[in-house]
């Protein structure tokens, strides 16, 4: 038997919060939480839409800027 410490990797599920919430259509929020189709965000990433954003989290900085160009 050997005294040895094992480390754990860190992982992350595939259910956890994004980094950053991105802009999408309105539209297809619903249908993702839903049926769990990927929606895309005006930056381009995919995902499905498991969470909701609070007040003051973090948006994704390219989704924000392509989103004040479209409200001119």
């Amino acid at each position: 038997m050997s005294t040895e410490i094992l480390e754990r990797p860190e992982t992350k599920d595939a259910d956890t919060a994004p980094e950053m919430f991105h802009y999408v259509r309105k539209e297809k929020i619903a249908e993702s939480a839903v049926m769990g189709t990927y929606v895309i965000a005006l930056c381009g990433e995919k995902f499905p839409v498991t969470k909701s954003p609070k007040p003051g989290s973090p948006v994704c900085p390219q989704c924000k800027e392509i989103y004040e160009a479209m409200q001119l």
